[in-house]
């Protein structure tokens, strides 16, 4: 595979392009009210790989509610710091917001990678690891739409890949109070197995999901399972140089994504 660094047309992670995952009908995502944000904005979510996709799956209905959830903090001028402001001033505006969702009966799966089954094939030591994403090129125009307008930079859209030695893998999104609203965050979540073919192609299979964090004052475990949602993988030719792991998607489209390697976290003692 040729060098990450020829094959890239790098912009940062902010621009990012959609992968084929959030182009799902809506009839294959679980159905939520009209005009808020709820589980069909976060399974959406949990199929992204860049920040533009996560944009678009947040402009389903959900943008204007949070918009409306924005100018009220806004106008009670809660401070950065007050994390009670938005809940005391904005609560019913807040609830009005999100897809009404009381206690769940769900809990939060800690080691999502329990109880998956390992890989057939042993993974490359080197592909083992936690990976930030840095970067994602710029797909052609091909259906001569119109060009492309440059997203806003979006700090708060982290996201990061992890692969385990036995095979799994987690996606991870992490959408901050700066995109859902003052005192609000969710971790959105999407694990599965790690299935090699040949040198160079693998596969990622997503076998389930969760959306996890304070919203609204209160903690959510959000499924993203439902009937007919089918998350689907994808197939990247897969290259790692100095520390950089390319993904590119093995299709006319050859979509490419670059990760950095994060350090592991110091033992705790």
């Amino acid at each position: 595979m040729p060098s990450s660094r020829v094959l890239l047309v790098v912009v940062s992670l902010s621009l990012g392009v959609a992968v084929q995952a959030a182009a799902q009908t809506t009839s294959e995502r679980p159905r939520t009210m009209a005009g808020v944000c709820g589980a069909t904005n976060w399974a959406c979510v949990a199929e992204c790989i860049d920040a533009e996709c996560v944009d678009r799956c947040l402009r389903q209905d959900c943008e204007k509610a949070l918009a409306r959830l924005k100018l009220c903090t806004e106008k009670a001028g809660c401070a950065p710091d007050d994390t009670q402001c938005a809940k005391r001033t904005c609560g019913n505006t807040c609830q009005r917001s999100f897809e009404p969702a009381p206690p769940s009966p769900e809990k939060e799966k800690a080691d999502p990678c329990q109880g998956l089954p390992a890989s057939a094939a042993k993974l490359p030591e080197e592909l083992v690891g936690t990976w930030t994403l840095s970067a994602a090129s710029l797909p052609e125009e091909l259906d001569g739409g119109p060009e492309r307008i440059e997203a806003q930079p979006r700090a708060d859209y982290e996201r990061s890949l992890q692969v385990t030695p036995g095979g799994c893998f987690i996606l991870r999104t992490s959408l901050e109070e700066a995109t859902l609203g003052r005192g609000n965050e969710l971790v959105v979540r999407a694990w599965g197995t790690v299935e090699l073919s040949g040198k160079d192609r693998v596969t990622l299979r997503t076998k389930d999901g969760q959306a996890v964090g304070p919203v609204c004052g209160d903690k959510r475990v959000i499924p993203l399972t439902r009937k007919k949602l089918k998350f689907r993988g994808g197939t990247y030719r897969w290259d790692i140089e100095d520390e950089v792991l390319t993904l590119m998607v093995d299709d006319a489209s050859k979509q490419t994504f670059q990760f950095d390697r994060r350090p592991p976290e110091p033992e705790k003692k």
